[in-house]
């Protein structure tokens, strides 16, 4: 009888291992796959959306259009936030030094690319006629007076700019641009080879206002 009671245990056992066997080999089949890398796209709506907008048209005055730029400057602006191991960025925003910090080089070369696919929507803010006219003279004919070149020479007449070193800057927020333009002048940005620093050292308060304006209005 004992016999017995060992042989039935045993085929119990038997029967019971590939049961367990089984559960095991579920359970390990749903555990969660590793998340896929965001794609450009998700990064643009996700990280950049906050001030750009998704499609790059931020409607915010002192964040800038990104939607049509040439998609090297914005890689390369985009490279120059970030950190290089002990070395500060080259350009100097914590805001956006933060933005970029778990970027790849393959991702804002992608972003570069997504924005400049993308259709701009100039700035509408109105702005000042007088100004714009001021503007509108300095950006086409400079002044000789001050040893100010015009702004078309490298940024082309139309504004379109010239890829990849010069950014196209129709239609942007007027208190972006000045924004940069001040920047340029007090040293804050300073990733361009200093050519911006030479131009805007020699310019008043006023034609960098002026400027700015007629730059938003360029179509």
């Amino acid at each position: 009888m004992k016999i017995f009671k060992n042989m039935v245990l045993f085929a119990a056992l038997l029967v019971a291992a590939p049961i367990s066997a089984e559960t095991t080999s579920e359970s390990d089949s749903t555990a969660p796959a590793p998340a896929a890398p965001a794609t450009v796209e998700e990064i643009a709506a996700g990280t950049c959306a906050g001030c750009h907008n998704a499609d790059g048209n931020s409607v915010i005055p002192m964040n800038p259009i990104l939607a049509g730029q040439h998609p090297e400057y914005i890689t390369k602006q985009l490279m120059d936030f970030k950190a290089n191991g002990e070395e500060p960025p080259k350009r100097n925003s914590p805001v956006m030094s933060a933005m970029v910090a778990a970027l790849s080089q393959e991702d804002m070369k992608g972003l570069g690319e997504y924005y400049a696919k993308q259709k701009a929507n100039p700035s509408q803010a109105p702005i000042d006629e007088k100004l714009i006219e001021a503007g509108k003279v300095i950006y086409h004919g400079g002044n000789i007076e001050n040893g100010i070149p015009a702004c078309a020479s490298c940024h082309g007449p139309n504004g379109s700019g010239i890829p990849p070193h010069y950014p196209a800057v129709a239609g942007q927020h007027a208190e972006y641009t000045l924004s940069q333009l001040d920047q340029f002048n007090k040293g804050d940005r300073a990733n361009d080879n200093a050519v911006m620093q030479q131009v805007v050292s020699r310019m008043s308060a006023n034609e960098k206002r002026a400027v700015s304006a007629y730059i938003a209005t360029i179509r």
